[in-house]
């Protein structure tokens, strides 16, 4: 009888293996832009900013739209609706489809290493619940912070959460070993990471020529964002 009491648990992973491994898929959405493919895979540990992302990729949204905000080794910006028939020379960042997101913030498990996809959001001053911007994201670059510099961001980021956020050794060697922009964490909500195009694509972007707003002087277009 012991065999088919093996035989009974094999199938019984059967039935849940597959729904356990599709917790652990994620989204993806290609973004066609003018200087390459970027792919984007969305956390779930971020539904909320998940889901949003995808219907707007759905809609078309992103279509058309600039990365009008670019800071070399540090971030790409995009999602800006104003920014599809923009003039140049124009001021762009303030545009957006009229309602913001909550934040989703998943610290110590998602935070701001290179190749993380965050959403631009209004400052504190404002925008005391760190609420999303409902379009805007940035993608980011960032450098390999000294130890010294990882350090005092997380003396900070534990000060001005009372404990309740920090930044761990995980995220420590990972900094050290890709960077990225750790003064960001506990601040804005992550809620994807690059999974092509990184080097190939976003590492030139950021080396564009821009004016005294971190607008590119020549516009890097999204063609059209593809859900996959």
């Amino acid at each position: 009888m012991r065999w088919l009491k093996v035989l009974f648990l094999i199938c019984g992973l059967g039935v849940l293996l597959p729904s356990a491994f599709a917790q652990d898929v994620r989204r993806r959405v290609r973004l066609q832009t003018d200087r390459g493919d970027i792919v984007i895979a969305l956390f779930n540990e971020t539904p909320q900013h998940r889901d949003n992302f995808l219907r707007l990729a759905s809609e078309g949204y992103y279509d058309g739209l600039l990365f009008h905000r670019v800071i070399e080794k540090f971030m790409i910006q995009a999602g800006d609706p104003n920014s599809k028939d923009a003039v140049g020379g124009q001021v762009l960042g303030d545009g957006g489809p009229g309602y913001t997101l909550p934040a989703e913030i998943c610290l110590p498990k998602i935070f701001h290493h290179c190749g993380a996809v965050a959403a631009a959001r209004e400052p504190d001053e404002v925008n005391p619940e760190k609420r999303s911007s409902g379009s805007q994201f940035y993608i980011v670059w960032g450098r390999i912070p000294h130890e010294r510099t990882l350090e005092k961001y997380r003396k900070i980021l534990e000060d001005n959460t009372g404990g309740k956020m920090t930044i761990t050794p995980e995220m420590k060697q990972k900094y050290s070993e890709i960077g990225g922009t750790p003064h960001l964490d506990g601040y804005y909500t992550v809620f994807g990471e690059v999974v092509e195009g990184l080097d190939e694509v976003v590492y030139g972007m950021q080396f564009v020529e821009t004016d005294d707003n971190d607008r590119p002087l020549g516009d890097i277009r999204i063609i059209k964002a593809v859900i996959e």
